[in-house]
């Protein structure tokens, strides 16, 4: 295996840590923004609050991970996906702050508009912003960058099926991911009926991206041809299918009230999804202009880059293990009180 093939790996290994940390956290997101009223929604969005805090923060290291990665890999194929896609890129980035802003700033509200219109904030970007990120991913694989130097159109390089459909995809599987980790953390709070509406919400989720999953191969035939061809042939349609099957695994878990290992088996079916579309376009980055040859940095970048990964990697990943490990435990839990209103820092039920 070269040097090219590890750091498409380790890129391919930081986006799906990403797609699926990342996406479940923002999957919440979801759910605080359809969870209804102030009163009808306290309960879940205080459970979502109690989720989210001690990982919301560490969840997006994988994107900074990825940045880097691909900027230092990859700088042909960056600097033009970054004068292409700058669009949905830019939103997507302002989202987050926005989105983080909210969130740390929801329970210091001083008043009941103020703390409406943080949460608002909060859900809104939620859904804009793995929306935004699906419809670049959508655009780069469905070959809608151009061959460098010169960038696309800014608004037509992710505005086609693919794109837009991958956008959406990327938002129902957060929303999926989300419900069946919040299940499972509705068990440790001890709160029954939330177990069973977030068990609901799984559900729905799950059905819900598993048909678009299975719907968009046909707007990827229609629209991005060799896409399609490399996602149901070969090593990726094995892929495919196994993604399928991780799904429908994660559902019969979910009905069965196993909790815990559904939280695995979720994140594998849209862990490999992520796997799959990079599988379909190989050996390309930019299909049909630009090959992963082509678009790396020289041997004497990526090697020093490789070892830079491992000596991150032995620091972050058991730290990462070690905080989720706590987590799950209840170790960082704390009590579990409805999200009605903030008066002045202090979330109370009115």
């Amino acid at each position: 295996m070269t040097a090219v093939d590890l750091v498409t790996a380790v890129l391919v290994a930081g986006i799906t840590a990403y797609a699926v940390l990342g996406g479940a956290d923002f999957g919440a997101g979801f759910w605080d923004l359809t969870a209804g009223g102030a009163r009808r929604g306290a309960r879940i969005r205080g459970l979502i609050k109690r989720s989210m805090s001690p990982v919301w923060e560490a969840n997006h290291v994988w994107l900074i991970f990825v940045l880097v990665i691909f900027w230092t890999g990859f700088p042909t194929a960056f600097g033009t996906v970054m004068s292409t896609l700058y669009v949905p890129l830019f939103l997507a980035a302002v989202g987050i702050i926005f989105r983080g802003a909210a969130f740390a700033l929801r329970g210091e509200a001083a008043t009941i508009g103020e703390a409406r219109a943080l949460g608002a904030t909060f859900a809104l970007s939620s859904v804009l912003v793995p929306f935004f990120f699906g419809a670049t991913v959508g655009a780069i694989v469905s070959g809608q960058v151009p061959a460098p130097p010169g960038g696309g159109d800014p608004w037509d390089s992710w505005t086609n099926e693919t794109s837009l459909y991958v956008g959406v995809l990327a938002v129902a599987l957060g929303a999926y991911l989300s419900a069946v980790f919040l299940a499972g953390d509705a068990v440790r709070a001890e709160q029954p009926d939330l177990i069973e509406a977030c068990r609901r919400r799984a559900l729905g989720a799950g059905a819900v991206a598993g048909l678009l999953a299975i719907g968009g191969i046909f707007v990827i035939r229609d629209d991005a041809p060799d896409l399609y061809d490399g996602l149901t042939s070969g090593l990726g349609l094995a892929v495919v299918i196994g993604s399928a099957a991780a799904g429908l695994l994660t559902l019969w878990l979910v009905w069965d009230r196993r909790f815990g290992p559904a939280r695995f088996t979720s994140a594998l079916a849209v862990g490999a999804i992520i796997v799959g579309l990079a599988v379909a376009q190989s050996p390309d980055f930019l299909p049909g202009v630009l090959t992963l040859q082509d678009a790396a940095a020289s041997e004497d970048a990526l090697v020093p880059l490789l070892v830079a990964v491992v000596i991150a990697a032995a620091i972050l990943i058991p730290a990462l293990t070690y905080l989720f490990r706590l987590t799950l435990r209840g170790t960082l839990d704390t009590e579990f009180r409805p999200i009605v209103a903030a008066d002045r820092g202090k979330e109370e039920e009115r």
